[in-house]
């Protein structure tokens, strides 16, 4: 999700309540802060020998000994805002770095709002990949592959 679409999606829930859900279902204690809002830039060379480029915003969450507070989303918005001077582009993607219980970065995989006074930003994890698999010769995974490797279908 991209900060775009990150603002978009939670506008109209103005006065509600902020929460964070891990990928495991777990919740972020509700008194967490938003304490960095970061453009972080990768430079790399693949396996391949292709240099490549990323960007991404990365929201820092803290959980400290305060737990009265909570981040309705109208200051989410605000702390996001204020981010503006170190985002290139809105058109980032946003990952939520948060100490669980290793300091990990999650993707924002969706919204949710229950009508029960908060919005809820849904985390899913990252995942490794190789990026020049011809040159790697790693063949690309068909369909049929997924069906023979399913669970109980006997191949493995």
């Amino acid at each position: 999700m991209t900060i775009a679409e990150l603002k978009k999606s939670i506008a109209p829930f103005n006065d509600e309540q902020l929460q964070i859900k891990l990928p495991d279902g777990e919740l972020v204690p509700a008194h967490f802060h938003v304490t960095e809002v970061a453009f972080v830039k990768k430079d790399f060379i693949d396996c391949g020998g292709t240099i490549r480029h990323e960007g991404r915003c990365q929201l820092q969450v803290y959980v400290a000994d305060d737990v009265d507070h909570r981040i309705p989303v109208s200051r989410f918005l605000k702390i996001l805002d204020h981010g503006g001077p170190v985002i290139p582009t809105e058109q980032l993607p946003v990952e939520v770095e948060v100490e669980y219980p290793y300091v990990s970065n999650f993707p924002i995989e969706s919204i949710e709002s229950n009508g029960d006074g908060h919005v809820t930003l849904i985390l899913t994890t990252k995942h490794t990949d190789c990026l020049d698999k011809d040159v790697c010769g790693i063949a690309p995974k068909s369909e049929d592959q997924d069906a023979c490797c399913a669970p109980g279908s006997g191949c493995c």
